[in-house]
């Protein structure tokens, strides 16, 4: 059995006295769908919009309020999906004992380590030559589970406090670096800063330090124990109601103070409107204590508001949340080979979105490629569309086939 969790234990009511088993949460799946959709949305602009590498779009003095907005809606994206990770991780365990999720984590971690070196790497760039790796999100998340395949040892009270530590207070160490391309240098690098390093041929860019990553997916192991099938659904609501209206309400108070919490502080623009969008303009790389804030806050009051939601929409977008790599990988190569024939039609050189060495392209080689943000749209929406039929079949065909075909789970 796993560890009573300190979110509850002060609370028996919470406890129903006669517990059944647990059939899947929809919220859950519904959640990570939505995020996914909305994670197309950025890749498409990264691969469609004309100044996608000319600037940032949250760079205040060159971005619209539309363009901002794009980017900053998916930083919803990755600490829901490394949350629900953990949320996950804790349902999985509750079901079929420690040591088969010590075992689980721990292989699903290596091999989304590999997926993101040599698959996600490919997809990104459609380069099998790998002249740069990009480490992003799915590597974050693998080493992420190889952690916690130790951490779920631990008494739940201890790791609770191990992700409230990491997330609150990781950002203390902005200022700490470690000089040059060495060991020291690489790993501290791997844990909260972004850096690059070439080796040869190679060149690694790690985008997604791991260390606040790891902080997330332990508070969603915490918050896990919430879906254990002893647990009143009232009184689950009634927690994350708390404890999203609680991050949002930290998020205001210390961004309004501006003095700790994210690297990046707010300042007062040319208009109100400006302001406003420095106030909300927090940073990702590494995942700042406000970004976590102003992420997971709305995370979970959206699982407290819809675990009891069912209708035509709620019931397409949890397919794909409940195939989350395979969408993934699916979506990658999808707007990719899309972004092909983008270049074909813009600027009669398709081979320009091929062999890339570097973030989606060099200037040079997309020159005069790009469209408008409404282009963006247009791919985004077909590509969801594309995709869903897709995504709908693999889940039919897992869950009809996972009880005999273990690699299914990795998936």
């Amino acid at each position: 059995m796993l560890h009573e969790s300190p979110i509850v234990a002060t609370r028996p009511a919470l406890v129903q006295k006669a517990a059944k088993p647990s059939s899947r949460i929809e919220s859950i799946d519904i959640l990570r769908g939505l995020v996914m959709i909305i994670m197309a949305l950025d890749h498409v602009r990264g691969y469609f919009h004309r100044d996608v590498l000319l600037y940032d779009p949250t760079d205040l003095t060159k971005t619209s309020g539309i363009l901002f907005f794009t980017r900053w809606i998916t930083h919803f994206c990755a600490p829901v999906f490394i949350f629900l990770a953990g949320v996950s991780a804790h349902i999985y365990g509750a079901r079929s004992g420690r040591p088969a999720l010590a075992r689980f984590l721990w292989t699903r971690g290596i091999w989304l380590v590999f997926a993101e070196i040599f698959i996600v790497t490919l997809g990104w760039f459609f380069n099998p030559t790998y002249p740069f790796i990009n480490l992003q999100v799915i590597w974050a998340i693998g080493v992420g589970m190889i952690v916690l395949s130790a951490l779920i040892y631990l008494p739940l009270r201890v790791i609770l406090a191990i992700g409230l530590v990491i997330v609150a207070g990781h950002d203390l160490l902005d200022n700490v670096q470690v000089n040059g391309n060495g060991p020291l240098a690489i790993i501290w690098s791997a844990l909260n800063h972004m850096g690059t390093y070439t080796f040869g041929h190679f060149t690694f860019f790690i985008h997604f330090p791991v260390l606040a990553w790891i902080g997330v997916l332990a508070l969603g192991y915490a918050v896990g124990y919430l879906y254990r099938p002893e647990i009143d659904p009232a009184g689950r609501k009634s927690i994350l109601i708390s404890l999203g209206a609680g991050a949002l309400t930290l998020f205001i108070i210390l961004r309004a103070i501006n003095m700790y919490g994210d690297p990046a502080k707010w300042s007062v623009q040319s208009t109100g409107f400006y302001t406003f969008l420095s106030f909300l303009n927090v940073s990702k790389y590494p995942p700042s204590l406000l970004y976590t804030l102003v992420t997971l806050g709305p995370a979970m009051l959206f699982l407290a508001l819809t675990e009891h939601i069912k209708n035509a929409w709620t019931d397409r977008i949890r397919y794909f949340g409940r195939v989350p790599m395979f969408y993934y990988l699916a979506h990658l190569y999808l707007i990719h080979l899309l972004a092909v024939a983008g270049a074909a039609i813009s600027i009669h050189n398709p081979s320009a979105m091929l062999f890339l060495r570097g973030r989606v392209a060099s200037v040079t080689a997309l020159k005069g490629y790009g469209f408008n943000l409404l282009t963006v749209y247009l791919v985004w929406i077909s590509v969801i569309i594309i995709l869903y039929p897709l995504c709908k079949r693999f889940d039919a065909y897992k869950r009809a086939h996972q009880a005999t075909q273990w690699w299914l789970r990795y998936l």
